[in-house]
């Protein structure tokens, strides 16, 4: 165990209260900046792309590598907190994380981008994981479930807010910079985040027995970037020798991943978890509806720029349907999943095909005389299945491990989210540059309907023993 200067309960009621939420607030602002950070370039791909140039190649990688790296470290990160300390790892990661946005918002180059944009998901992964150990160090166990209940409202609001706020930071084209101040804001969020963490955060010794699978975590880190590049490559230039051979690469890298996990002390997915039925089956069928809603969004926000011409603006504008669905299903199914399990879960993916039909006959129907009043009734549907599942089906995932498993698996499938965040971005959006939108919604919406076969593999109640 991670020792910390606040290991006992007694320790942690000597903390005034002040303190702990001042504690609280930090953790919350770093967790606000990683996903605000995660969306932005949704909204801001086409306007980036018309600045510096790169093509639908740069669209692609701009979301891409930020979540490539966010997912490939997640659990390198979280296990480095408790080996060197969880203040010293979300310091260093805070710190990064703002140098990252610095060079993000000074990018000459689309390569220089995409380089600062990985090493943005890459601090980021050493900072969001300290969070939780952090709050369990200074919060007392029967005030702490005050704590992690505001993380729900603070993340909605934050999906709602965060594309708005890139949009109209681009639309106000500050001092002539464009795109650049939705970075650059980093440095003043993130800085004063910074300070008060450096002075609030306990200090912890961390413990020198955990153990860190680098060669796995590099392993991941090469087959996804080897993936993820021969297909953006081969969607931009042609299926060449090159784009396929990156390809080859990354499925080489996954398969060397796959036996490292086998084979490895302490692998980064624990093999009992992949033994158990329903967690694989969760775990696929997350990747799948992760993969399918993100590039879905990725489809909706191009379509609404290039195809439209709205501004970055009026695009998270437009979208604010679909993100209040997403947050009031969420909170409204956080009280039926106990009653309706699985079905639940089964209900979201329904809902959520009901929505990319509505929204493809809309678009197909439309097309560029498409209205917001028109796009709205179907991105408040989408939102709704979305909110229904996202929660539902992780929830549900968890539901027959062993309580020694529950850190693990949390990892694994956050990992797994946002590496299927970055493959479903760059492959629907590459269906959307090589076809039309009604193509890539129909992609998605078959996507979507390959889950529902899984849900049947799902326990059919999410776990009560860990609670007793």
């Amino acid at each position: 165990m991670t020792q910390t200067l606040y290991d006992t309960d007694d320790r942690r009621d000597d903390l005034p209260a002040r303190t702990r939420w001042a504690i609280l607030a930090v953790i919350l602002a770093a967790d606000v900046l990683d996903l605000l950070d995660a969306t932005i370039t949704n909204i801001a791909a086409p306007t980036i792309t018309a600045d510096l140039g790169g093509g639908p190649a740069l669209v692609q990688w701009l979301g891409a590598a930020y979540a490539l790296a966010l997912g490939v470290l997640l659990v390198p990160g979280g296990r480095l907190g408790d080996k060197y300390g969880r203040r010293k790892l979300f310091l260093i990661g805070l710190a990064g994380f703002v140098a990252a946005s610095l060079a993000c918002g000074l990018a000459p180059t689309p390569a220089t981008l995409v380089a600062a944009r990985l090493l943005q998901g890459a601090f980021g992964a050493l900072v969001v994981p300290q969070g939780f150990g952090i709050l369990g160090a200074t919060w007392p166990r029967d005030q702490i479930g005050k704590a992690f209940a505001l993380f729900g409202p603070a993340m909605g609001l934050s999906a709602v807010g965060g594309p708005v706020l890139a949009g109209f930071l681009v639309d106000a084209d500050i001092a002539g910079l464009g795109w650049r101040p939705m970075f650059l804001i980093n440095l003043l969020l993130g800085g004063a985040a910074l300070l008060a963490a450096t002075r609030l955060l306990p200090r912890d010794t961390g413990d020198s027995s955990v153990s860190v699978d680098g060669p796995g975590s590099a392993l991941l880190a090469g087959a996804m970037l080897g993936a993820l590049a021969g297909l953006i490559d081969g969607s931009a230039t042609g299926w060449t020798a090159r784009p396929l051979t990156l390809l080859l690469l990354g499925l080489a890298g996954f398969a060397a991943f796959c036996l490292r996990q086998r084979t490895a002390a302490h692998p980064l997915i624990e093999p009992s978890l992949l033994r158990n039925r329903g967690f694989a089956a969760g775990l696929s069928l997350g990747v799948a509806a992760f993969a399918a809603t993100s590039g879905l969004l990725y489809v909706i926000s191009l379509f609404l720029q290039r195809d439209l011409g709205r501004t970055p603006a009026d695009t998270a504008l437009g979208l604010i349907p679909l993100t209040l669905g997403i947050v009031i299903a969420s909170i409204a199914c956080h009280g039926l999943l106990h009653t309706y399990g699985r079905r639940l879960a089964v209900t979201g993916l329904l809902i959520l095909l009901a929505g990319c039909a509505w929204l493809t006959l809309v678009i197909h129907t439309s097309g560029t005389h498409t209205t917001g009043w028109t796009l709205t009734p179907p991105l408040v549907i989408l939102g709704i299945g979305m909110g229904t599942c996202f929660g539902t089906i992780y929830d549900l995932t968890i539901g027959d491990i062993a309580p020694s498993e529950a850190g693990s698996a949390s990892g694994s499938l956050n990992a797994a989210q946002q590496l299927a965040n970055a493959m479903g971005a760059a492959m629907v959006t590459t269906v959307y540059f090589h076809t039309n939108d009604t193509m890539s919604l129909l992609v998605v919406t078959a996507a979507v309907t390959a889950c529902l076969p899984l849900t049947a593999l799902l326990p059919s109640n999410p776990q009560k023993e860990q609670h007793h």
